[in-house]
């Protein structure tokens, strides 16, 4: 399944590091950080996805504490 939120982050580099963080997750198929759009895209295992979401946004905010998704 792949889905796009609306997202908030600061800075490119921490949107590529975010992206970069959540494509390792397990479950994960690909993952986007768009900081001019603020979206971001995850398409991850349709049986986990809301699970995988979760992780994926709790990452995110270990790495930048302000990223927030709009889910």
């Amino acid at each position: 399944m792949k889905k796009k939120f609306k997202c908030d982050i600061d800075c490119a580099a921490c949107a590529a590091k975010v992206e970069d963080a959540v494509k390792q997750m397990e479950g994960v198929v690909d993952a986007k950080v768009n900081f001019m759009l603020q979206k971001f895209t995850l398409e991850a295992d349709d049986e986990h996805f809301d699970e995988i979401l979760k992780n994926a946004i709790e990452t995110g905010k270990k790495i930048e504490p302000d990223f927030s998704v709009e889910v």
